[in-house]
């Protein structure tokens, strides 16, 4: 498989560890599940990159699972991250947003969904750690404004859509420079319900409502 994917690896780095350029990320050791929702995703329009579009375009549901399985194999070190970029104010924001989410606006913490480590959860929801600014920033901002979409329920646009652009640059920049721990594995899916209903979650589907009465779960 490796020499195969080696069209993802020119894009996404040796061995998916991500590009220098701080657009293409990691796909080393994300969950299974993530990678092929996001494959398919591609493949199918949800998610609109041209190049991916038609890399994918001929690829059955199969063949994306076994080139999500491969990539999430690979259990790799993690470059250093970059020094922060953004002053106190907003790093302090944006740690808060991670932590602690913002009741008054219905927003739950990253960490109700992505783990108290950030590394991920279960087979289908991703980390956020070691992902460059720059990434993180056009993401949430995609999230926004309708360009990434996944399955609905779809919990991650609701989020976005609860965030400023302020917001979404603190988060983004708190969310890069933190380091990534040793053991960055994803951690297994807890038993009750997610802070959100959220069709991506293969399977976890929580309950509907407020983040708030959420515990940690399996979003996006």
């Amino acid at each position: 498989m490796a020499q195969r994917l080696l069209a993802c690896t020119g894009c996404h780095g040796q061995d998916g560890r991500a590009a220098p350029d701080g657009y293409y990320p990691r796909i080393a050791g994300k969950p299974a599940g993530y990678l092929y929702r996001q494959l398919r995703a591609f493949r199918d329009g949800q998610r609109r990159y041209a190049l991916m579009g038609q890399l994918l375009a001929p690829l059955s549901d199969d063949y994306l699972r076994e080139i999500a399985a491969h990539f999430a194999a690979l259990d790799l070190p993690y470059a250093p991250g970059a020094a922060p970029r953004a002053d106190t104010p907003s790093l302090q924001r944006g740690q808060a947003l991670a932590q602690q989410g913002d009741a008054a606006r219905d927003l739950p913490a990253c960490q109700a969904c992505h783990g108290t480590a950030l590394t991920g959860v279960g087979a289908d929801v991703p980390g956020l750690l070691g992902l460059p600014v720059d990434y993180l920033n056009a993401q949430l901002g995609a999230w926004r404004t309708g360009a990434r979409q996944a399955e609905a329920p779809d919990c991650m646009a609701q989020i976005a859509q609860r965030l400023s652009p302020q917001d979404v640059n603190a988060l983004a920049h708190w969310l890069a420079a933190q380091p990534v721990p040793a053991v960055h594995a994803a951690v297994p899916a807890p038993r009750g319900p997610a802070p959100m209903r959220c069709g991506s979650m293969g399977g976890h589907g929580g309950t509907e409502g407020s983040p708030r009465g959420g515990t940690q779960g399996g979003g996006r």
